[in-house]
């Protein structure tokens, strides 16, 4: 039997995912007793100490960057840490084509769905301070109920396994995809809809359930989405070239592209405001490498928390495409065995997630055998082979197994 490529794994995580799936009848239906939040304890945010930085610890990974830049074929940041240790921080190619300006290792970048991971930390967060549970109906916190939204939990939305149809599956996208909109705005468009199946039989990537996670957070804090993840994540551990766009200002965050017939072209105008709760993040290499150091070390959540963060949450049916390699589906994580899908395969099973939108293209891993963290952010929406290849190589040569070459098909 031909092995699934490592391209069916991920593929389909960025934003955009599409998946058809049966209507189910939505009438309403009795909404179940709301769970009683269990207060557990969650870890004091605070600032972790500096990484120390050893950034020429992998000559292969270079050899390679730097022969993919001289041609053109990557444009990005990339960052290896193993424990809290930097063996590699290197920035290659432009951060605006029609200025010409070069990337810095410091520069920040949109990072589309790598953002879900915050939304997810967020409600676990809240449920581990006792505020609500991630078994709660999705209709505690939106009232009158929808129709349909009866079965609903949050721990759905989280797993993208409600059967609510995603922003790109419903009519005018391309009217939506490029107008301004509130998170109320959203989540009003999003009450429209009911169910396409029977919530938690199936997983369907969805933008739309991240959205209303994220008014979730606002109502259980009595604060705004981007405010709370400011206050609890961001400024306790020194976070300052992280947050959201969703305002539009644009917060110093370099050029996207796409590449065209003559190399590369700015990308189309980003409007995150439509994925606030999804993909309205932006962030830098050091910045996300302290968020990986915080969150898989215990500073973030509660142990009970973080578990229920990287367990696999998945049914069954996990709408992938044919031939494509299963994967756990967590709350705003993945995990897979991504190494054996590399050319030499390798076992090392990560914890990660991708992100594609309006000219970004990124991925974010982490190994817990060996404590690897691997950053690849890129300013080129068309790199997604090469961003997973460039994650799999640092991988490898990290924990000392064979420098993959290419990609299983």
């Amino acid at each position: 039997m031909k092995r699934p490529g490592l391209i069916g794994v991920i593929g389909g995580v960025a934003l955009g995912a599409l998946t058809s799936a049966a209507v189910v009848g939505c009438a309403p239906i009795v909404v179940a007793a709301v769970s009683q939040p269990i207060q557990m304890a969650a870890p004091q945010v605070a600032p972790l100490p500096i990484a120390a930085i050893n950034d020429h610890g992998l000559p292969q990974l270079t050899a390679q960057l730097e022969a993919l830049a001289g041609v053109g074929q990557f444009n990005g940041a990339v960052l290896v840490a193993r424990g809290d240790q930097i063996i590699f921080r290197q920035a290659y190619g432009v951060a605006d084509v029609e200025t010409g300006r070069r990337l810095a290792v410091d520069d920040r970048f949109r990072l589309a769905s790598v953002s879900k991971q915050f939304t997810a930390a967020a409600i676990l967060r809240l449920q581990d301070e006792g505020r609500l549970s991630v078994e709660d109906p999705v209709c505690r916190w939106f009232s009158p109920c929808p129709d349909g939204w009866g079965p609903i939990r949050l721990s759905h939305l989280l797993a993208h396994t409600s059967g609510l149809p995603d922003l790109m599956d419903r009519p005018a996208w391309g009217d939506r995809r490029v107008t301004p909109a509130t998170l109320a705005e959203l989540t009003r468009e999003t009450e429209s809809y009911g169910p396409r199946f029977e919530p938690g039989s199936r997983a369907d990537y969805n933008n739309a359930g991240y959205n209303l996670l994220a008014e979730v957070v606002s109502r259980a804090s009595g604060q705004p989405f981007e405010a709370y993840l400011q206050q609890t994540f961001f400024d306790p551990l020194g976070m300052n070239d992280t947050g959201s766009d969703a305002d539009g200002q644009g917060h110093g965050v370099v050029q996207g592209h796409n590449s065209g017939g003559a190399g590369l072209v700015p990308g189309p105008v980003a409007n995150v405001s439509i994925i606030a709760g999804a993909g309205a993040l932006y962030s830098n290499l050091d910045d996300l490498l302290t968020w990986q150091r915080a969150l898989h070390h215990g500073r973030v959540l509660s142990v009970a928390g973080y578990d229920q963060m990287i367990a696999d949450h998945g049914p069954a049916d996990q709408g992938l495409p044919e031939g494509a390699r299963p994967r756990g589906w967590g709350y705003g994580l993945f995990t897979s065995d991504l190494g054996s899908g590399a050319v030499p395969p390798f076992h090392a099973w990560q914890i990660y997630h991708t992100g594609s939108w309006a000219g970004f293209r990124n991925l974010v891993s982490y190994l817990p055998e060996g404590d690897v963290t691997v950053i690849v952010l890129t300013n080129n929406y068309h790199q997604r082979d090469i961003v997973f290849l460039i994650t799999q190589q640092a991988m490898a040569e990290s924990i000392g197994a064979p420098f993959p070459t290419g990609l299983q098909q």
